[in-house]
């Protein structure tokens, strides 16, 4: 089992910015990916980015630019940093890990209104 807790959601205005953290504890493998998905009121849960453990990065296009996923793998901890929030950022996120399966956090919600 892994279990993953996030963290750093809440109400943010547009333009501003919030970080995510997401600890991972348990039976960890390594290499490993893990990633941040999200999910908004009446649509699909899409993705938003992923980081494996040599820090190769991959971005869904509408947050190119605006958000930056980093880790540590020593603490098992991946991290979301965005910016210039925009209210179709609104989702709860999810944080992802895939190593021998793959595991979901409990999300966190992400609210970008003025």
């Amino acid at each position: 089992q892994v279990q993953l807790v996030e963290s750093g959601g809440g109400l943010v205005q547009p333009g501003g910015s919030l970080r995510l953290s997401c600890a991972a504890s348990g039976s960890i493998v390594s290499p490993n990916v893990m990633g941040w998905y999200r999910q908004a009121p009446g649509e699909e849960r899409e993705f938003v980015a992923n980081i494996n453990s040599g820090a190769l990065t991959a971005y869904a296009d509408s947050v190119k630019g605006r958000f930056t996923i980093s880790r540590d793998n020593a603490k098992n901890t991946v991290y979301l940093q965005m910016n210039n929030l925009k209210p179709e950022d609104t989702a709860v996120y999810y944080c992802r890990y895939y190593g021998a399966k793959i595991y979901w956090g409990q999300g966190t919600q992400v609210t970008v209104a003025s």
